[in-house]
């Protein structure tokens, strides 16, 4: 029986994940710390390890991996940001989560946009206090509004496809455009300059890389319509957190809803209400009224929860069994030929 070391775990993590399992194949120990170079000593006597979005996999803690023969790392996510690709390379196989549920993150998009610009949070504070004024909670209708949507892949097509339900026009920038999606649902691709000066939404859903990392700084927003709303559920990284803030003071932008955030890693997912948040610049957009911060909550349904765990537990399978790595990240070895396609691991 193989053992996995799962990190950074809470208690729904261990409710599916033992729900889909049948005692026989794993032996699963969930420790609710974050991996590290601190903690990585942890995974001694394993023979895998399985992450999560806060975690880091560094190259030290790659070298650990390495010295107690640990030749898998299942992130129960899509991204992969905080590992050391090159690092791993050869040495260690990272798998990951594609498409637990393009769903939840692309509905949750939605909820910011509907409770930022309706103030539903605000309105049901009010009549809790039997407060039933309406001064302040004026919105906008969506339809005919311009939507710009960063990153077509699996959830930007879902968000898409939401959008155009309420009625909006949709540009998208993608750097790899599908033009006969665009042709099927009827929006345009345009360029990152057109889609700022032209959207009143700007959705963000493309992957952390060195290209997209302060994708939305402060050239960015320069370029932006006056009063803008902003909407990121993918990673913290792809907006200037200090930009923002001067473009909320400022007035250039109108709204900004946030499931992640730069610096979220010594935050979210933690009950921190006894204490003082000691970041200058997260305490500063939670005084923002026309900022709504969620805790990176975006994945966070039955239906997706079920497809990480049953994803992680094949991607297991899969490595322990000699299978080729369906989700094996792609490590940019840049060799002619790829590995992963004629036999199904990249090493």
């Amino acid at each position: 029986m193989k053992k996995i070391a799962f990190f950074d775990t809470k208690p729904y993590d261990r409710r599916y994940f033992e729900a889909q399992l049948d005692g026989r194949e794993f032996e699963i120990s969930f420790f609710e710390t974050r991996l590290s170079r601190k903690t990585a000593d942890l995974v001694k006597g394993f023979d895998g390890v399985c992450a999560f979005v806060n975690d880091t996999i560094d190259d030290k803690v790659i070298e650990i991996l390495k010295r107690e023969n640990i030749g898998v790392v299942a992130m129960r996510c899509a991204g992969y940001n905080n590992v050391d690709l090159k690092a791993a390379y050869k040495s260690v196989h990272v798998l990951r989560v594609p498409a637990y549920s393009p769903y939840a993150v692309a509905e949750h998009a939605m909820a910011l946009i509907l409770t930022l610009n309706r103030r539903t949070h605000k309105s049901y504070l009010r009549t809790r206090e039997s407060n039933f004024a309406l001064a302040g909670l004026e919105g906008f209708d969506l339809n005919r509004k311009t939507a710009g949507v960063i990153g077509t892949g699996k959830i930007g097509r879902v968000m898409i496809s939401i959008l155009k339900g309420f009625g909006m026009n949709i540009l998208a920038y993608d750097p790899y455009p599908d033009q006969d999606f665009a042709g099927r649902e009827g929006f345009s691709y345009v360029d990152p300059g057109t889609l700022y000066s032209r959207s009143d939404i700007l959705s963000l859903h493309c992957p952390l890389t060195r290209e997209t990392h302060h994708l939305i700084n402060e050239e960015a927003l320069e370029a932006m319509k006056p009063g803008v709303m902003i909407i990121n559920t993918s990673r913290g990284g792809l907006i200037d957190t200090k930009a923002l803030v001067e473009g909320l003071k400022g007035g250039k932008i109108g709204y900004a809803g946030l499931d992640v955030y730069e610096e979220e890693g010594d935050y979210f997912f933690e009950d921190l209400s006894g204490e003082i948040i000691s970041d200058d610049i997260l305490a500063r957009l939670l005084t923002f009224p026309n900022v709504l911060i969620t805790a990176h909550q975006g994945f966070f349904t039955r239906e997706a929860l079920a497809n990480i765990a049953e994803t992680s537990l094949e991607n297991f399978r899969a490595y322990f069994n000699g299978g080729p790595l369906e989700n094996e990240v792609c490590y940019r070895c840049d060799r002619p030929e790829c590995r992963k396609e004629t036999a199904g691991r990249c090493f």
